[in-house]
């Protein structure tokens, strides 16, 4: 075999793998894409989109009252979330048990976000937070309590 009809049969195969990587790393990127962020990373109100399990903890200031609970939120990648808790505020169980709530949220291009929300006992809470993991972690904190919160993308 000569070497001309060596190098034109490796040729087929070296561009054809070309090809296909550059193929699988297309996907990646629109893969990428549609969870929110852009091709260059950024963040954005479609960052956070679908259900959240959270647990919540720390102390409201005031009268210095211990804090936990459990939250479900639901972004909907436009800006607004729906939710319901349970929170359990110095050992006293809440009067409805899974509480409603709704509110806004605003995710910048760094990741980091704030929110709103508005529950039946408290007319306005206002949230900062950090989107992590490609948007399937949430980390909170209450920006008038030490109450901090986690929440992971449950679907």
């Amino acid at each position: 075999m000569s070497t001309r009809s060596l190098s034109r049969n490796c040729k087929a195969p070296i561009s054809l793998t070309m090809l296909c990587a550059f193929l699988a790393l297309a996907a990646s990127a629109m893969g990428q894409s549609a969870k929110g962020e852009s091709q260059d990373g950024h963040c954005s109100n479609r960052t956070l989109s679908g259900d959240y399990g959270f647990t919540l903890e720390g102390v409201i200031l005031a009268p210095n009252f211990q804090i936990r609970g459990v939250v479900m939120q639901h972004y909907d990648g436009k800006g607004n979330i729906t939710q319901v808790d349970h929170v359990v505020v110095n050992g006293v169980l809440p009067t409805e048990e899974w509480a409603p709530g709704t509110g806004t949220y605003t995710v910048n291009p760094d990741c980091t976000g704030a929110a709103v929300l508005h529950t039946p006992s408290n007319p306005e809470v206002k949230l900062h937070f950090v989107a992590v993991k490609h948007g399937t972690e949430i980390h909170q904190v209450v920006d008038a309590d030490a109450v901090t919160a986690i929440g992971i993308k449950v679907k």
